[in-house]
């Protein structure tokens, strides 16, 4: 003979994606790539800063 069936309470969704304005332009001078409405940034991927993380514990090598 087979159990009850059971079932997981209700609960609230996931919140949603932020989203930007759509048909935005890279603010880099002279570059044309439409950017996502699910991207932040100001820039497209090939003209956005460049950050060196941190390794676990250990600090960048003084120049």
């Amino acid at each position: 003979m087979v159990g009850p069936i059971q079932g997981a309470r209700i609960s609230a969704l996931p919140r949603r994606n932020t989203r930007f304005e759509a048909d935005r332009l890279c603010s880099h001078p002279g570059c044309i790539t439409k950017l996502s409405i699910y991207n932040r940034r100001d820039t497209c991927f090939a003209h956005a800063g460049f950050k060196i993380p941190r390794l676990r514990g250990r600090t960048r090598p003084q120049s």
